[in-house]
């Protein structure tokens, strides 16, 4: 096999695209790699995910720019498949077609009042606060006193965050303007952080669960009778030291009886799993049922309380979205997959690959083991010969279609770099701004 014969395209440019396509390009020098996204931007959840005044763990985006200015890779954005280019015209193109589309569907909690106003996934509202175009007119109602978050990981911690830090405490962030609006605006004394199991079960991390010690304005409740003394017998090792640790930042919360008289109060509620949601039109009312832990899964206890919530905001995981013809799961909400192999020519890596778990880096590992497989597959099966770019930039003359490569990448970056004004970047959100500033 002569790598500079081979044609590899690569849809979806978050973490997972950008580490396969190193990762390949490294072994295979002289391959051609398409890198295309649906948005005119690259870097997935590095940009669109990853919490505002999180700017250190967004600095993994200037390695994947390296990656995208390398020789023989290309950057194509604002393509969508199913729009611009179908499945079948991907593989006629490309002798290894990965697929990293991550997981952007907010799973539904499945009970009544779901449908009610002001009642969200937080794919939807880390959307719209990150300046994803899909999420821009979302427009969520902050405007009552309490406001619940059911979840356990560090998405919903995220989220309280955010809604408790002041406006000096986000002035370091990228958080879109429309939001920053909104959060000034808002009147939120209550936010409670609701979870199905226990503080040992809880899948956030210390580091996010330390952060709240840090908010001025912030007083933390957590009952000390919800936080065992002694941890569960049979918790694998991994999952044990994170529960010791969490468990050590919970209870000195518990002991910060100085902090109550602050404005906005974040309550950590374990054993809650919701069963309604009440109100006539709008959220008004949060129904819980109590839970009991056994074999680490949330059994229902038969009791059930209420809270208040005027906004209600759903944290408990995701699916990725299939375009036509690609195999898929509906039951796991992921595409169909042996270890990453989809079909012949085809592979899949990341979040769409294996369930939406794990931070940013986990996705490395799981890319390079893909790559590694392809490598092998590329050794038995001989392969290239495929027309690559040169069949897929005939499909977009015949369609009428332009993508936005990196260099149109780069203007947007710096139009938004000098908009920011001190801060990181002010996002532009909405396609026609993106496109505008792409083509200068």
């Amino acid at each position: 096999m002569n790598p500079a014969e081979l044609h590899i395209g690569i849809v979806g440019a978050g973490p997972s695209g950008c580490y396969v396509a190193d990762a390949l390009g490294r072994k295979l020098p002289g391959a051609r790699i398409d890198i295309f996204d649906r948005l005119p931007t690259p870097f997935g959840l590095v940009r669109g995910g990853v919490a505002p005044d999180h700017q250190g763990t967004k600095n993994i985006a200037r390695q994947f720019e390296r990656t995208l200015g390398k020789d023989g890779v290309r950057f194509l954005g604002n393509i969508a498949i199913g729009r611009d280019l179908s499945y079948e015209e991907l593989k006629a193109a490309y002798d290894v077609l990965i697929i990293t589309i991550g997981a952007l569907e907010d799973r539904r909690l499945g009970i009544p009042g779901e449908t009610l106003d002001g009642v969200y996934g937080s794919g939807q509202f880390v959307g719209w606060y990150n300046g994803i175009p899909d999420g821009r007119e979302l427009e969520p109602k902050l405007d009552g006193k309490s406001l619940a978050i059911i979840g356990n990981g560090n998405v919903a911690l995220d989220i309280a965050r955010l809604l408790g830090k002041t406006p000096d405490e986000l002035a370091s962030s990228d958080l879109c303007a429309h939001a920053r609006t909104a959060f000034e605006a808002a009147r939120i004394e209550d936010i409670w952080l609701i979870g199905r199991r226990g503080p040992a079960e809880a899948s956030f991390t210390t580091a996010e669960l330390a952060e709240f010690g840090e908010l001025s304005r912030v007083a933390i409740q957590v009952d000390p009778a919800q936080l065992p003394q002694i941890l569960p017998e049979g918790l694998p090792e991994e999952q044990r030291k994170l529960a010791e640790k969490n468990l050590e930042v919970l209870r000195t919360y518990a002991a910060h009886e100085e902090q109550h008289n602050r404005p906005v109060r974040i309550h950590f509620m374990f054993h809650a799993a919701p069963v309604a949601i009440l109100g006539e039109g709008r959220a008004r009312e949060l129904v819980l049922e109590k839970t009991r832990i056994e074999h680490g899964r949330a059994i229902p206890g038969g009791e059930t309380f209420t809270i208040p919530a005027d906004t209600i905001i759903s944290a408990i995981g995701y699916r990725s979205t299939p375009f036509s013809g690609l195999p898929f799961d509906e039951v796991r909400g992921i595409v169909a997959n042996d270890q990453g192999r989809v079909e012949a020519g085809v592979y899949t890596v990341g979040w769409c690959k294996r369930g939406p778990q794990g931070v940013v880096p986990a996705n490395r590992a799981d890319s390079l083991a893909v790559a590694d497989l392809i490598l092998a597959d590329l050794a038995i099966h001989q392969t290239g010969g495929k027309p690559g770019g040169a069949l897929i930039d005939s499909l977009f003359a015949e369609h009428g279609v332009r993508p936005v490569d990196f260099a149109g990448w780069q203007k947007i970056n710096a139009a938004e770099v000098a908009a920011g004004q001190g801060r990181p970047r002010e996002k532009l959100a909405r396609i026609e701004d993106l496109l505008a500033a792409a083509r200068g």
